[in-house]
């Protein structure tokens, strides 16, 4: 039988992956109408929309679905080899390739099995690109079998999606959000949940059947054999129908997706994409939280918020001491990743922490103090604007992180000046430009004295080079008169964990997160000894605190004791070392900070003096979408789909916790937390 060759495959393939996604664009909505969630309750226009819109929306997502495939259409042709661009080519690819195995890159951040999986996916390139530039006629079986796989990639996800699409509105009753980005966050959990609730190995088998079928619907009477670039000028061509395609796909997507809605929500979801609605949620990092969560009446809501937070009808709690305010220089240290159960008071036997060790003696300790999250974008949030952790992605991280009240803005009301020290690049997690909208100087690699960095890895320099750039600028502010407050995040406790060699010793794997702890530890004792020389070291108030813990696994979505963090004040001679048992939060450091120091402002902060005796005991704790309250033993959790569970909490010696689920509802702390978190992220 003859078949018809196809020479350009680009070509042939868009309009059939096209076909594809509109069918399966249909179905899914012809199921969702369907599902038994789903409240079909509207009119001729709203069908009109569903299927219409619908149309456009798909159409308009595929054009931007396609460019991967064209950029693996533009690398089909033989050209890429011929000399001498093809040997600049291949040592380039090698060089990434040895730069990604040995080396330090970006995937390290997420630990587990990622880098493992770039690796061996950089090296099988690698040696396929090295096969194919000397043994020249494998290249036309390659060049096939390369169609195939990528054609069979489209093909499955397309059904993957469609899947996940479903069972995503089965639980929720929407489109992919930013539930379906916390998703890719906790790989394991969910995996392990899907593996548990769904016959996976049977899916998996079904889901390749049907792509495999698709492929051959697709390629059926052709020969793909010799298929690739036909022509430069038909490359160019196709280059500009797709960029035209892409662009007016965005810009539909963008500016008029869904500005033809109705009231009904079920119709409105219906007609979107659930591809750009994931895409634009992994930008937008927000959670709708009027949409998600369990709510009661917003006027009382901010009637309890405000009397929780001691404000007055316009939101403000004037905080005036009667004793003049003390301007000590202010350096606050979160670091990273620094559980509470590394040092020796909250149970650790490895004795990796002498320096805190010895410190939490000589400081007030927040003994129960909880971070507010698990990543390090939460603890800076907490601590810089002291409001309760919002749903979905940090503050600090969403494109519009200006106008916010914040310490800075106290402190500079104070005469202080304001100073954010990061020894990597202040552009990651959006770090510059939210502390640079909250009025503070960045002080990043870019801007370190270059001479004086000993070590650095891929996340940026060692502890002790920001701990050294620090005194520099420390130095240079009291030369001027002028009190400074300095918020120093740390690095070294971080994935890959190394760090300069000589500066400690540890009975282990030198690349462990125990022996980045005791680095850690050895940094910050030097920099607190190097500090003690100097003249303003006697003027200086240091805050020690971890942004996170090492860890939030556990057997329930919020395991107190993996958001269970060290926190400790350290002045020696103004600050009298106790121990306070006090349950809070992050948020509440600063505001007990600025009433040692005896400042008075108008303040927004949820934040408290936790040396107050009126202070309300509770803390605060999230992840993407869970929602913690802590208080009077009982962690209270809201989460999507309006669901509440409340646990009773038992401490046991030793700083381990023992949660119950509760039958019977604790009315009082439900509404706290639901009038807390609530405030909150409508407010933000």
């Amino acid at each position: 039988m003859n078949r018809i060759k196809v020479k350009d495959w680009f070509a042939f393939f868009a309009p059939r992956f096209l076909c594809l996604t509109l069918i399966l664009g249909f179905l899914i909505r012809i199921v969702l109408i369907l599902h038994p969630l789903t409240v079909v309750d509207w009119g001729f226009v709203d069908w009109l929309k569903i299927f219409g819109l619908g149309f456009l929306n798909d159409l308009a997502f595929t054009g931007i679905a396609l460019v991967p495939a064209f950029v693996v259409y533009t690398f089909l042709t033989d050209d890429k080899y011929r000399q001498p661009f093809g040997w600049i080519f291949w040592g380039a690819f090698l060089l990434l390739t040895l730069y990604v195995v040995f080396c330090n890159d970006i995937t390290d951040e997420y630990g587990g099995p990622l880098p493992r999986i770039v690796n061996a996916v950089m090296i099988v390139l690698a040696a396929c690109l090295t096969i194919k530039m000397f043994v020249p006629r494998v290249r036309k079986g390659w060049r096939t079998a390369a169609i195939y796989i990528i054609m069979m990639l489209y093909a499955c996800c397309a059904i993957t999606i469609a899947f996940s699409e479903i069972v995503f509105w089965s639980e929720f009753g929407v489109r992919f959000n930013f539930i379906a980005v916390d998703y890719l966050v906790y790989t394991n959990e969910v995996i392990g949940n899907i593996v548990e609730s769904y016959p996976i190995v049977w899916m998996v088998l079904a889901m390749l059947l049907v792509a495999g079928a698709i492929c051959w619907w697709m390629v059926r009477g052709k020969d793909i054999r010799e298929s690739g670039v036909s022509s430069w000028k038909q490359w160019g061509l196709t280059l500009a129908g797709l960029a035209l395609w892409c662009g007016l796909g965005y810009g539909w997507l963008h500016l008029g997706y869904r500005n033809f809605g109705g009231e009904n929500l079920f119709a409105t979801q219906i007609q979107e994409n659930g591809c750009w609605d994931f895409l634009e949620a992994f930008v937008s990092n927000e959670l709708d939280y009027e949409q998600f969560y369990a709510m009661i009446p917003q006027d009382e809501a901010e009637r309890i918020q405000k009397e929780l937070c001691g404000l007055d009808a316009d939101g403000v709690r004037a905080i005036r001491d009667s004793l003049p305010p003390v301007r000590k220089n202010i350096v606050l240290i979160t670091v990273e990743s620094l559980s509470a159960d590394f040092l020796t008071r909250y149970g650790s036997e490895d004795g990796i922490t002498p320096n805190l060790d010895t410190l939490l003696e000589k400081s007030l300790v927040f003994d129960n103090l909880y971070a507010t999250g698990n990543r390090t974008v939460r603890g800076l949030e907490a601590v810089t604007l002291c409001i309760p952790p919002s749903s979905g992605e940090s503050l600090v991280k969403r494109p519009d992180c200006s106008g916010f009240f914040s310490t800075g803005d106290v402190l500079r009301e104070n005469g202080y000046q304001t100073r954010f020290i990061y020894g990597g690049d202040s552009y990651f997690d959006n770090m510059g430009a939210f502390f640079g909208a909250c009025g503070y100087e960045i002080t990043d690699k870019k801007t370190y004295d270059k001479d004086a960095i000993v070590f650095s890895n891929i996340w940026g320099t060692s502890d002790e080079d920001s701990y050294r750039e620090a005194i520099r600028r420390f130095d240079d502010s009291w030369s001027a008169g002028e009190p400074f407050f300095a918020h120093i995040m740390t690095i070294s406790n971080h994935r890959p964990y190394t760090y300069p060699e000589g500066r400690i010793e540890y009975d282990g794997n030198p690349m462990s997160r125990r022996a980045a702890v005791k680095y850690t530890d050895w940094a910050i004792g030097r920099f607190l000894a190097d500090a003690a020389a100097k003249p303003w070291f006697s003027e200086t108030v240091f805050v020690i605190m971890a942004d996170h813990c090492a860890s939030s696994a556990g057997k329930t979505s919020l395991p107190l004791d993996c958001y269970h963090i060290p926190a400790l004040i350290y002045a020696p001679g103004f600050i009298e070392p106790q121990y306070v048992d006090k349950v809070c939060s992050q948020i509440d450091v600063m505001p007990t900070l600025f009433s040692l120091l005896h400042l008075s402002y108008d303040s927004r902060f949820y934040g408290q003096d936790v040396l107050d005796p009126a202070f309300r005991e509770r803390a605060f704790m999230a992840t993407y979408q869970d929602l913690g309250y802590y208080a009077d033993d009982v962690l209270t959790v809201l989460s999507p789909v309006r669901r509440i569970q409340q646990f009773s909490v038992l401490r046991h010696d030793g700083w381990e916790y023992e949660q119950t689920p509760m039958e019977e509802t604790a009315g009082e702390v439900l509404k706290e937390a639901q009038a807390y978190y609530q405030v909150a992220n409508l407010t933000y």
